[in-house]
């Protein structure tokens, strides 16, 4: 019986060398193309210099346009909000309305320290007071703990006619009393007298100057404050709370002398309609910062407060208004014309 022999299988050595081929020819595509040696002296200095004088070129174009010079920094756009907030503040500060408030919490907050330290002041002549009310009484006994009250009632007596004075000197309609202002006076006297006694010459055992000063020091403070307090309150009580009023602009110094070609120059005879044109223009061209109509105004409130005649001259009211003598002349001869 015959033997039947497989075929042969593939050979492994074929399969390793086909592998083999495969990655020789991928890895052949993969690889870079050589480079070829520079043509005609382009060199890599040749192609670095030709890059910079293109950056060259196009950099000098950019810089030639300003757009982004005109452009407002952060710095620039955050001072410009600062100063555009401080003109509205100073534009609010001449409002009347805003200026009548900053008024009324100025004088609150003067009002308010005064009191405080009129306050203060009557508390410190409390001490000098009990000492001068005990007569050398036994600590804690009733005299000398009555003594401390002395002062106290003198002192709330005295602010109510003071607080009173300056509520009503707030609302515009100050208190003129003089049986208060003696009331004012009697209490701050009985309060120096008091604090002072028994440190004056002749009285204390020891005369010391600094003493005497220090004692009458809460006295001569109230009455200070009582003095200086209406006056203050009076003056915001008639303060002017209308916007300041700007002075006009000096005129332009002109020089009136004539020129020698000036005197030989010839003027043109006037037309028929030239006086109402020169009118029109005064009233048009503000003299001296000025209107016409400003001027006829001005000399209408002279005349009604007697400053001036009923019918003056040209050269009184050139005077009086500071204007022109062709002005002040057009002003007469309208007074003058029925």
């Amino acid at each position: 019986m015959k033997q039947l022999t497989p075929p042969p299988g593939p050979d492994p050595d074929d399969d390793f060398s086909s592998l083999a081929d495969e990655a020789e020819a991928y890895l052949a595509s993969q690889a870079p193309a050589p480079q070829q040696a520079p043509v005609d002296g382009e060199t890599r200095r040749v192609r670095k210099l030709r890059a910079e004088v293109a950056e060259a070129h196009l950099l000098a174009d950019l810089q030639g346009d300003d757009r982004p010079l005109m452009l407002d920094s952060v710095k620039v756009r955050r001072r410009r909000r600062a100063a555009y907030e401080a003109a509205r503040l100073h534009e609010l500060a001449q409002d009347p309305m805003m200026r009548a408030w900053q008024a009324s919490q100025m004088r609150k907050l003067l009002v308010t320290a005064a009191m405080v330290s009129l306050t203060l002041a009557l508390g410190w002549s409390t001490a000098g007071v009990q000492v001068f009310a005990s007569e050398g009484a036994q600590a804690w006994s009733p005299a000398w703990i009555f003594a401390w009250f002395v002062e106290p009632f003198l002192s709330m007596a005295l602010l109510v006619v003071v607080g009173a004075r300056a509520y009503m000197g707030t609302r515009g309609q100050p208190i003129e009393s003089r049986t208060l202002t003696r009331i004012e006076w009697l209490f701050l006297g009985l309060t120096l007298g008091m604090n002072a006694w028994r440190h004056l010459p002749g009285v204390a055992a020891d005369f010391s100057l600094s003493a005497l000063v220090l004692h009458i020091l809460g006295p001569v403070v109230a009455v200070a404050i009582v003095t200086a307090l209406p006056i203050i309150l009076a003056a915001f009580a008639t303060l002017d709370h209308s916007a300041p009023k700007t002075a006009p602009a000096p005129s332009p110094v002109v020089d009136r002398t004539p020129s020698p070609k000036a005197s030989r120059r010839v003027s043109p005879a006037p037309s028929p309609t030239a006086p109402d044109q020169q009118s029109e223009r005064e009233a048009a061209t503000p003299p001296r910062g000025r209107t016409l109509g400003d001027h006829r105004t001005e000399l209408t409130l002279l005349i009604a407060n007697g400053r001036l005649p009923e019918k003056p001259s040209a050269e009184a009211i050139r005077k009086a208004l500071n204007c022109a003598r062709e002005t002040a002349a057009q002003l007469r001869d309208e007074l003058r014309t029925p």
